[in-house]
């Protein structure tokens, strides 16, 4: 069919005014957070309902054109940029929650619901839905099981995949699928929630999600502890670890994060300190009293020159907050911000932290290094300007070293943003090529003319 036949195709199933063709349009969706080129889509659609996404696909896939599917377009690794004149799906205005179950504790969602307004919802139910990643405010449920988003909560509670108990979605043929249960217990075929948790669009387009919730915990208590050594708050977290402790969230921020996040955020953090800890630990009280007091004690024998508890939620909210405009606050700095987050074992944190210093000594780099120490999941920030050729290939030399530390430690490319476009190539050194190839074969099977996201993850 040719171009301006299926743009009509498209127009006559969900109405001119969700088909977009003009270029300004277009290029609004060419690109998303990644530090990569844009690519022109040759057209921009938006189902109406979830009925219409099986629509799309089946007229897709009759006529060979490549879908990338968008939420909020928050993406860190490339996973929604588009293929040069392929067509940009965009469900973000697919937002009904269809039941927050009380009984059962689970949530039914379309694919287009914020985060942070899910969370909002189930908590004025009396329940929990424990995944916030930095982007919660806007990411779609959909873009987080998509890439398995985590958190600052990760640590205790688990990524996104702990909660998807089912879903609905289309596959690249237009059909609908249905995979998982209500049910906490279900073994009925195939596990495909898992195949598609994860997947970053390449195996089908989800329509529904059915999520677990969880009681809320009954109490909490935060705390930052100061140090006058990078090496002592890392070594902190390791010890913590170690004691059996699973706080709620464990959090780090070397000196230069410090500092951005105060003169952005005005917070009243400690400048002067060489890091921070900020940890919350939750459960039913008396644990919280314990753990709370335990954890005091192990940050006070590795050095910790003070810490302070929050008072009240005022204080609590304040510093959480603070963290999770890390990323806005180093952004302002240099034209380019580069964010990573190669992973390692908890207990390698300490030489973690001394490699990314050694990696930005040597390469000449400006690196705000923070994150979610407890589950060894940093996020080393490079702050650069793309323009500038040679400081743009030491920041490129300084990415390959990242990656190479953490799978040296036995730690992994990803915790949280995806491979997309931006680590595919890297996918041989963690996972080897024989896992490349049967994810390849499951890829031509479900999606033979390689119309769902082409490109990503596994390449070709």
């Amino acid at each position: 069919m040719k171009k301006n036949s299926l743009v009509g195709a498209f127009k006559d199933l969900l109405g001119a005014e969700n088909v977009m063709e003009s270029e300004t349009d277009r290029m609004n969706y060419a690109y998303d957070a990644a530090v990569l080129a844009p690519v022109m889509p040759g057209l921009v659609v938006r189902p109406r309902n979830t009925e219409d996404i099986g629509a799309i696909l089946k007229l897709c896939n009759e006529n060979n054109i490549p879908v990338t599917v968008r939420g909020a377009g928050t993406n860190l690794s490339g996973g929604t940029i588009p293929s040069m004149g392929g067509l940009v799906m965009l469900t973000n205005g697919l937002q009904r929650i269809i039941e927050i179950n009380e009984a059962d504790m689970y949530a039914i969602v379309e694919p287009g619901v914020i985060t942070a307004q899910l969370a909002s919802a189930v908590a004025a139910k009396g329940l929990f839905y424990p995944p916030d990643p930095g982007s919660q405010t806007v990411s779609t449920i959909a873009g987080n099981v998509a890439e398995n988003a985590g958190g600052l909560r990760g640590l205790k509670y688990g990524v996104s995949k702990d909660y998807v108990m089912g879903m609905e979605f289309y596959d690249a043929t237009g059909t609908h699928v249905r995979t998982g249960s209500k049910t906490v217990k279900c073994v009925t075929g195939f596990n495909l929630a898992g195949l598609m948790t994860a997947s970053e669009g390449c195996f089908g387009v989800y329509s529904q999600i059915t999520l677990k919730l969880v009681p809320p915990p009954k109490a909490s208590r935060s705390m930052m502890a100061v140090y006058d050594s990078v090496d002592q708050a890392a070594e902190t977290v390791a010890a913590i670890i170690a004691a059996k402790i699973i706080p709620c969230t464990l959090e780090f921020m070397d000196n230069f994060t410090i500092r951005t996040v105060e003169d952005f955020a005005k917070v009243g953090l400690p400048t002067e300190a060489k890091a921070l800890l900020l940890i919350e630990v939750d459960g039913h009280p008396a644990q919280v009293e314990d753990e709370a007091a335990e954890v005091e004690t192990i940050c006070k024998a590795n050095g910790a020159s003070r810490i302070q508890v929050a008072q009240n939620a005022e204080e609590r909210n304040k510093v959480w907050e603070a963290r999770r405009t890390a990323l806005s606050a180093l952004a302002k700095l240099r034209p380019t911000t580069v964010l990573e987050d190669a992973t390692v074992p908890r207990s390698r944190i300490p030489d973690m932290v001394r490699g990314l210093d050694a990696i930005a000594a040597r390469h000449k780099l400006t690196i705000g290094t923070f994150g979610h120490a407890g589950d060894g999941n940093l996020h080393p920030t490079i702050l650069c300007d793309k323009r500038d050729r040679e400081e743009w290939h030491r920041v490129e030399k300084g990415v390959e070293e990242i990656f190479e530390l953490a799978l040296g430690m036995g730690g992994t490319l990803s915790g949280e943003h995806g491979i997309g476009l931006a680590k595919a190539g890297f996918m041989e050194k963690e996972i080897g090529r024989g896992s490349i190839e049967f994810s390849r074969k499951i890829k031509r099977a479900v999606d033979p003319k390689n119309i769902l996201n082409p490109g990503k993850i596994i390449g070709g």
